[in-house]
């Protein structure tokens, strides 16, 4: 609004100073001397003119809130337009003939009906033109405070979704941790104990993010080992796991256990179904601006696809959340596919932007 004020008494400094300097032009056609009358005529209406609008606009600020409803705006308006009739006359004249009185002349003019009518003609064309100026510049300025809100509204709306999901992801993740150290503890005591060690670490990292919605790369990493060494212990004899990660990436920012619910699909429905081994490849590498994550498995296949009988599955808790963290964080700006590869396998794909 400072700003807007600023350009706004620029351009009126400039106005006056082109009427000025139109009527000093004038004035010098038919005379050789006494240049500062014109400078008087238009210096006082300058003058006047500018304290009616200073006062008009702070009697009338208390109204701004009636921006919505122009009629009832432009009402409160009009209630000064008799103050510019009466004031104007008087003050402008009235500094015209003191400065001509000083300097010893007789400041000539007509009727005062017709100075009257003529300046309260020009007032009353002034008047609705600052109106409607007023009124443009409180309208952009409601509609850009309106904007504001929607965006503070949207910006509360998604933290309070991203807050939801990762809330929703963290007993998620802890039950299902559970559940498969629960297989083992009456048959492996040693391995299940292994396990609840690994799912210690694993929880103490999620402890240190915290409700942080974004981490670097680099905790994501140890959040994902961590639950990537829970599973091997499980399936020791049925999975290897392989990584390939640009430790230049390290800082970039991803969502947190964006990647874990990738790799827990490929243990839930790739591992857990077959009985030979299973290579999972996790890989972390930048494609120009992007950053690229990718779980993959050398097993998978996709569900078919759908037809008019078999709408397509929903995914998982953990895909359907990834899915939702994404667009509230990114928009179009991520990506997120299930690539079949060929003969076999599935790569789970996630694309986030990161600066260099």
């Amino acid at each position: 609004m400072q700003r807007t004020r600023t350009v706004i008494a620029l351009a009126w400094v400039l106005f006056w100073i082109l009427m000025i300097t139109t009527s000093v032009q004038e004035y010098l056609r038919d005379h050789d001397h006494g240049v500062w009358k014109p400078i008087l005529w238009e210096g006082s209406s300058a003058l006047t003119g500018t304290v009616l609008l200073l006062a008009q606009r702070r009697f009338t600020r208390r109204y701004d809130h009636l921006i919505h409803a122009p009629l009832r705006w432009f009402a409160r308006q009009l209630a000064w337009l008799p103050v510019y009739w009466l004031g104007f006359v008087p003050i402008a004249f009235g500094m015209r003939h003191a400065v001509y009185g000083l300097a010893g002349e007789r400041y000539p003019h007509g009727g005062w009906i017709e100075i009257y009518l003529y300046e309260d003609i020009k007032m009353t064309v002034f008047f609705f033109i600052f109106a409607t100026i007023t009124f443009g510049v409180l309208s952009f300025h409601a509609m850009l405070d309106e904007k504001l809100r929607v965006e503070r509204a949207n910006a509360s709306l998604r933290e309070a979704q991203l807050l939801r999901l990762s809330q929703q992801m963290q007993p998620h993740f802890l039950f299902n941790a559970l559940n498969t150290i629960s297989s083992l503890m009456y048959s492996d005591v040693a391995r299940a104990d292994a396990m609840l060690v690994q799912l210690s670490d694993v929880l103490r990292a999620t402890l240190d993010v915290g409700e942080r919605h974004l981490v670097p790369l680099e905790m994501e990493l140890r959040l994902l080992r961590g639950y990537a060494a829970l599973m091997a212990e499980r399936f020791s004899d049925r999975v290897s796991i392989a990584w390939q990660v640009d430790d230049a990436l390290l800082a970039c920012a991803v969502p947190v256990m964006s990647m874990q619910p990738l790799l827990e699909n490929v243990f839930k429905h790739t591992v857990e179904k077959r009985r030979q081994p299973t290579a999972i490849t996790l890989s972390a590498q930048r494609q120009q601006d992007t950053l690229v994550l990718r779980v993959e498995d050398d097993s998978g296949l996709l569900p078919a696809a759908p037809t008019a009988s078999s709408p397509p599955a929903a995914g998982g808790i953990g895909v359907r959340n990834l899915r939702e963290r994404l667009a509230a964080l990114y928009g179009n700006r991520a990506a997120f596919d299930l690539i079949q590869l060929s003969p076999a396998g599935v790569r789970a794909e996630v694309r986030l932007p990161c600066a260099s």
